[in-house]
């Protein structure tokens, strides 16, 4: 049967056959598009390795979850549902693109598996994507150009701001779903008139629309838009594809790589450089990011990848305070480098620039917390923390250390912690209870079933010893057998770590290796996440690690530990969930079942701030001793989200946090109407002391 309208492989355009035009713009399209790619490639061949080739299962698991399913889309619920149903529309979308291509060529071209009974479903259901991919488009333009959010501005320095680019490729999109829809409405209409069978056409669909529009049009016309439409749509299709590589919608065609890729542990950092291993650290000849060239290829991928959505500077506690740091434009910045330095045509052969200096400043790396709230909320998978322990490992390198950090990174080196005391003095926060609650140092041939590592803010600090001797108090009250290290303990080195001083980090774990292993204890327990996070991510062939939460739940479960009511009702508690317990390490629900084990305890939660959305303290570790330039103090911010709660307790399980939530409630002038506690001390308040029990062995003894 002849056809109601001449397709595009039959039409002929200004005497040129269609075959041939439509021939010819999907080479050159794939071809310009493979040159680009080709083009960016170019910095990832020279990046240094990354060891992301394993644990396939897993990252195929990244990809459904994250990238197909849109995990984390909605934690931004507006912008991150009509984000979903564009990228759901794509996705329809493609297959019908993918026919539309080869219809400019083959006459009634079917994709395999498209015809029948599915064929006839796919169509209305793309008539229908390609309505709400309009829809959607639409809210998000006038969002974007009127109701912007303040987490797209850009500062000067770092350039202008991309709403242009987003609302050109909104318009580009629309073309799409505009053209393809008027193409087949325009058949639709012609098979109408000339009364040749017609399917079921979606109701209240863009097609549905513009077939009613066209119904009294002559089949001239509808031959015109028809025609029109096809070849609107296929330059559309492949401007499209090349114009994503030259910004921001790069992530259209990376993302799924870069969440396949993604780092799948939380709390470890990257080591100096995949495939040295610790022992042969010292053959290296430079530590760290310095140039470009220095980046992982996936750290560079995820350049790439940026959407500058902004979500983790909006969530990154250090640019709430307006500390000279945005995590945005960490990625922003490198990724403007590499286009500048890489270019899609002809060379640049001007020498390598250190980053720091000139698109990176040193205060703006070392204000990092490595709190995780950007990669906690980035949806496309970018890392941040590796970057940064990368580029300090670098500056480090280059002796470019902060006055404020020069003084505890040289005590750690010579007394194992960073305030220079005394190692014999580590254990003298034991002294004062010697009678009631005697703890074992293990040395000289003395073994505990469990190890009780304090770290140094709880053995040195006065205000946080408090913390140290509640712990023990709850080990002897549910009869564990306990002993600490004493003066073999050295700082952990979390920070160390963290802070670019990966050689005194090794020495630090050395030591604190032999020491746990010497003890013979089958347990460690510690009340400081920083610890408990070194241990178990940076430490290895350790004995099984546990925060003091993990062991007051088991031991309330168990019986072997009693609490009694909540001593004082009128007080409504909050729990600040510590970076390095939470989002790091996933422990949400032992810290509140350890608070809900006091009977009566009226607890509330930081809704929208609490949990994996948790807001940093300000800090562990070496940032106590740093000096960043901040408006206001982290802390502070924190504090009042907490009595925004109702709360007027604030109870941390870290005694970085209380330190800096202690100082905060001064600071914020809230003295008298809120306090802090820390975990372990409140239960230890609530604890119904009896004779000491007999020691309970580990359940993995």
């Amino acid at each position: 049967m002849e056809p109601a309208l001449i397709s595009p492989a039959s039409a002929s355009f200004l005497g040129i056959p269609g075959k041939i035009i439509f021939i010819l713009i999907p080479l050159a399209g794939i071809a310009l598009f493979g040159y680009i790619i080709f083009r960016r490639m170019a910095p990832l061949l020279k990046a240094a390795p990354d060891d992301r080739f394993n644990r396939f299962g897993q990252r195929i698991k990244s990809v459904v979850k994250i990238w197909l399913g849109q995990w984390r889309h909605p934690r931004y619920m507006l912008i991150g549902v009509v984000h979903i149903f564009i990228f759901a529309g794509f996705l329809i979308l493609g297959a019908r693109s993918t026919q539309l291509v080869f219809l400019g060529v083959v006459n009634d071209f079917v994709l395999p598996g498209f015809g029948g009974v599915f064929g006839s479903f796919y169509s209305i259901l793309k008539d229908y994507a390609a309505t709400w991919v309009l829809i959607a488009c639409i809210i998000a333009g006038v969002r974007r150009w009127f109701f912007k959010p303040a987490r797209y501005a850009v500062p000067t320095q770092y350039g202008h701001d991309h709403t242009g680019e987003a609302l050109f490729v909104l318009g580009l999109i629309s073309t799409l779903v505009l053209s393809e829809s008027l193409f087949e409405a325009s058949l639709l209409a012609a098979e109408t008139q000339k009364g040749m069978h017609v399917g079921v056409v979606a109701p209240l669909t863009l097609v549905w629309y513009f077939k009613l529009l066209s119904s009294g049009a002559s089949l001239a016309t509808l031959q015109v838009i028809h025609s029109a439409a096809y070849f609107i749509h296929e330059v559309t299709f492949f401007f499209f594809l090349c114009f994503l590589p030259l910004g921001k919608h790069f992530h259209v065609i990376t993302s799924i790589f870069n969440v396949f890729f993604m780092r799948l542990e939380r709390g470890n950092v990257k080591p100096v450089r995949y495939g040295v291993d610790d022992e042969h650290l010292d053959d290296l000849e430079s530590f760290g990011v310095k140039v470009f060239e220095d980046f992982t290829w996936k750290h560079m991928l995820d350049f790439y990848t940026c959407a500058d959505c902004g979500r983790c500077s909006d969530r990154c506690p250090a640019n709430a305070v307006s500390r000279p740091l945005s995590p945005r434009f960490i990625s922003i910045k490198a990724r403007d480098y590499a286009f500048e330095h890489y270019p899609l045509t002809g060379n640049n052969n001007s020498e390598p620039k250190p980053l720091i200096g000139s698109i990176y400043s040193e205060d703006e790396i070392w204000s990092c917390t490595t709190c995780g709230a950007c990669e906690q909320e980035c949806p496309l998978g970018i890392e941040y923390i590796d970057k940064m322990v990368d580029l300090r490992r670098g500056m480090v390198d280059e002796g470019m250390v902060p006055q404020s950090l020069q003084k505890p990174l040289s005590a750690l080196e010579k007394r194992g912690n960073p305030w220079g005391k005394m190692e014999r003095k580590r254990a003298d926060w034991t002294k004062e209870m010697a009678e009631d609650c005697p703890v074992k140092i293990l040395e000289k041939g003395k073994t505990a079933d469990t190890l009780y590592f304090v770290d140094s803010i709880s053995s040195f600090d006065d205000r946080m010893q408090e913390i140290a001797r509640s712990s023990a108090k709850i080990l002897q009250s549910a009869g564990i057998d306990f002993g600490i290290l004493g003066k073999a303990e050295k700082d952990s080195g979390h920070e160390v770590r963290r802070f670019g001083e990966e050689m005194l980090f090794q020495d630090l774990k050395d030591q604190n290796t032999e020491a746990i292993l010497n003890s013979g204890a089958k347990r460690i327990v510690t009340s400081d996440p920083h610890a408990y996070n070194a241990l178990k991510k940076d430490y290895s062939d350790l004995p099984p690690v546990e925060h003091i939460s993990q062991t007051i739940v088991r031991e309330v479960q168990s019986g072997a530990l009693r609490l009694k009511p909540v001593e004082d009702a009128n007080k409504i508690y909050v729990y600040h969930d510590p970076c390095y317990l939470g989002r790091h390490n996933g422990l949400y629900e032992d810290p509140r079942q350890a608070l809900d084990a006091i009977a009566g305890i009226n607890r509330v939660e930081m809704e929208g701030n609490c949990r994996d959305r948790s807001f940093c303290c300000g800090g562990g570790g070496l940032m106590l001793f740093y000096e960043p330039e901040e408006e206001q103090r982290m802390g502070v911010l924190r504090v009042r989200m907490a009595k925004e709660a109702g709360a007027n307790v604030i109870v941390t399980a870290c005694p970085f946090c209380l330190v800096n939530i202690e100082d905060a409630i001064k600071v914020a002038g809230l003295e008298g109407e809120m306090e802090a506690i820390d975990l372990a001390e409140l239960v230890e308040q609530h604890m119904v002391v009896d004779a000491p029990a007999e020691p309970s062995k580990p359940e993995n003894a």
